[in-house]
């Protein structure tokens, strides 16, 4: 029997995606063990796999993205705090290694220590990513501020102006905090940011065209398995039940971000419209004002329950909730308010899948157009849909893992 270990940086929107390709494993007959948050070890365990918690110092680095100005801030914000955690994550994956002497490990796109460690450790293993790792690509714009791509000799000479300036900026603060990390697992230096997310042998990547941009220099090594999504298993709520007729899906962060704004504005400019609303805020249900009848908001509820009757869905462009939506052949309309989210929007509105709107513009009323207007791309949400379909998902990514094996036991 093959032993897997999968560990996970301290969010659930990178947990919940995982669990899908985990599950598939354990069911190919190989045992999994998983660290993640504390909180939903119990939600693992309940699913069939092993599971113990990681340092809960990892989870109180917060990622203070809330607080930057522009994409470039952010990301720079991005690279202090995984780097910041890197010097938890490593050791408490060094640990398990101990405990689990697995065969392979799985380490999250975001444990930036961890994946040192599973490289100095020398046994197979590859990164999983549950959004679009930041790798350069012809014909791509950079990755951060949500261009568009750009066809022809322009669309060149825009990206080659734009990527040493965004990607550049992250790159010469990745270089100094990652490479001391590096240094003292005996690994040698990076000098770019694909040069990082390219350390494992195997990338597996939650995404697939047509909501993906094409990658046709991307190689073997970064496989784009479509969107994977998994919920806990839990009641549905009364009140989810007596509600009837169509239904639009409102997401925040599940890490706070200070996207409360986005819910105040959909209980003010979706009030009265032809559908119940039902807002969820994970980071903490805040003070959003009165609420009209046709509209609920939760900490939490099964978005799959909803998604199951939503003619549109807003999200704070997380990619799992973004994608999830899609997933199901539901538009969606988009605010993005940091991390990767600007991308996310970019590639809704690419692929022709719904609508976005900017933060800066987010009024109750331009909300409200945006919602009806992605509500006529059907279409788009349905191609989106079928294309991750196509890419093979959980069984895809298992497969892909089980051949990486294949790879290291042919050379043994």
């Amino acid at each position: 029997m093959t032993t897997i270990l999968a560990y996970t940086s301290p969010a659930i929107g990178h947990l919940f995606p995982m669990m899908p390709l985990l599950l598939e494993l354990g069911a190919r007959g190989h045992d999994v063990h998983v660290r993640t948050l504390g909180a939903h070890v119990d939600a693992v365990q309940a699913a069939g796999l092993s599971a113990a918690p990681i340092d809960p110092a990892i989870g109180r680095i917060v990622h203070p993205d809330w607080e930057a100005k522009n994409p470039v801030q952010g990301l720079k914000l991005a690279v202090r705090t995984f780097s910041d955690r890197a010097r938890l994550d490593g050791p408490d994956l060094e640990r398990a290694l101990a405990e689990v002497r697995p065969d392979v490990v799985i380490v999250d796109t975001n444990s930036w220590g961890a994946q040192l460690a599973a490289q100095a450790w020398g046994g197979p293993w590859a990164t999983f990513s549950p959004y679009t790792p930041p790798i350069s690509s012809r014909g791509t714009p950079p990755f951060g501020p949500g261009l568009a791509p750009m066809a022809g000799p322009l669309g060149r000479l825009r990206d080659a102006i734009a990527r040493p300036v965004v990607i550049g900026a992250a790159e010469r603060i990745l270089r100094p905090m990652v490479n001391p990390l590096r240094a003292e697992r005996g690994l040698t230096p990076i000098r770019t940011g694909d040069e990082f997310y390219r350390q494992a042998p195997l990338v597996l990547v939650t995404t697939s065209e047509p909501f993906e941009y094409p990658h046709p220099d991307w190689g073997d090594q970064i496989r784009m398995i479509g969107a994977l999504a998994w919920e806990p298993p839990a009641e549905t709520p009364a009140w989810l039940d007596e509600i009837e007729g169509p239904m639009v899906l409102v997401t925040t962060s599940s890490e706070y971000q200070a996207d409360e704004a986005l819910v105040r504005a959909a209980v003010e400019g979706l009030a009265g419209e032809p559908y119940t609303v039902v807002a969820t805020m994970p980071a903490g249900v805040s003070d959003v004002g009165p609420l009209p009848s046709n509209v609920r908001v939760v900490d939490f509820v099964p978005h799959g329950r909803v998604l199951d009757r939503a003619v549109a869905a807003v999200t704070h462009g997380g990619m799992g909730a973004t994608q999830k939506a899609l997933s199901r052949g539901v538009p969606v309309c988009v605010v993005p308010f940091g991390r990767d989210q600007l991308e996310v929007a970019a590639r809704v509105v690419h692929a022709g899948a719904g609508t976005r709107l900017a933060p800066k513009k987010l009024t109750a009323s331009s909300l409200r157009d945006k919602v009806r207007e992605a509500m006529t791309f059907k279409a788009g949400a349905d191609r989106v849909a079928a294309g991750y379909r196509a890419a093979g998902g959980a069984a895809a990514g298992a497969s892909a893992v089980e051949e990486l094996l294949g790879r290291v036991s042919a050379k043994a």
